[in-house]
């Protein structure tokens, strides 16, 4: 793929990464409706659309070259949109080469070993994508706003003190870089929906009888910690985002725009990453050659140059 279109996805992102080592102040810093006037919605499907068959190119040799995995996180507010954007973004790609994960309250099997131990489970396998729709960093989130979870946790008393958040980033952080130094490629998705909007969605779910299943009236109510939440994503924003594993804030009050950029993100990393088709040795495209010979001589066909 030429740079050129490599270099202005990269600048469609850059105003959604977080540095790494700023501090983060919610929603002062990252704008829910932003979209930049950088594209219309009425552009934003064919350009959907264009990404996802280069995303569709990207896996496949991503598959081929069977060196790196690439493993994609969302993270976000109830009806903030992770499904639907799951759900488009990857409508593209070969299903054989992509996994989703849902992390849901942790079972009595997962309370018994360490908070990465069910991701750990779950982390793509070289050539594969992995989804993680939510992950471990609900333990510096939910387990934060709520802290009777932290209290029941099975933990060491020294390992639930007041430095256990900045101790949770520092461990997050590490293990992000070990798995990076082995060849798995982290994206981090923070889908930044408004609490005006959030309200909307959740009428909408009320009023629409395909959308009622989608409804939880303890998500409604989880909007009595929203101020809380945002300041657990904030500092979660503030404190891992690093240079190997960089989160990036996308505006989700727009579906449109989020779907777009969150697609230009995956991009960019698939990009960064170049997998390549392996090229055959010598010996090997020779065997090829003579299976083709062969082939083709089954049916009493002229055998072919050896060398075409």
């Amino acid at each position: 793929m030429p740079d050129q279109r490599f270099d202005r996805i990269h600048e469609f992102i850059a105003p959604l990464r977080v540095k790494p080592g700023t501090k983060v102040r919610l929603p002062r810093d990252y704008d829910p409706r932003y979209s930049a006037d950088l594209v219309k919605k009425d552009q934003a499907t064919d350009l959907l659309a264009q990404g996802i068959e280069w995303l569709s190119e990207f896996q496949m040799r991503l598959a081929a070259q069977d060196t790196w995995s690439l493993l994609v996180i969302f993270q976000a507010m109830d009806a903030a949109g992770k499904d639907g954007t799951i759900r488009h973004v990857m409508s593209g790609v070969n299903p054989q080469g992509v996994e989703v994960t849902s992390f849901k309250v942790p079972s009595e099997l997962e309370r018994d070993h360490d908070y990465l131990w069910r991701a750990a489970l779950r982390l793509p396998a070289r050539g594969m994508i992995g989804i993680f729709n939510r992950s471990y960093y609900e333990e510096t989130l939910v387990v934060r706003v709520h802290p009777s979870i932290l209290a029941s946790q099975k933990l060491p008393k020294r390992s639930k003190g007041r430095d256990v958040w900045q101790r949770r980033f520092r461990e997050i952080n590490d293990w992000e870089r070990y798995l990076t130094d082995n060849g798995t490629k982290i994206v981090k998705l923070f889908l930044n929906v408004s609490k005006e909007e959030q309200k909307g969605r959740f009428l909408d779910r009320i009023d629409e009888p395909e959308s009622n299943w989608k409804f939880s009236a303890s998500d409604a109510r989880e909007r009595q910690y929203w101020d809380d939440y945002q300041k657990a994503f904030a500092d979660m924003l503030s404190n891992t985002s690093t240079p190997w594993a960089p989160w990036h804030v996308i505006p989700a009050d727009r579906k449109w725009f989020m779907r777009l950029a969150a697609a230009a993100v995956i991009l960019d990393a698939l990009m960064e990453i170049d997998p390549k088709f392996p090229v055959p040795t010598p010996e090997a495209r020779a065997d090829m050659l003579k299976a083709k010979e062969e082939l083709l001589a089954e049916d009493g066909g002229p055998a072919p140059d050896a060398g075409s």
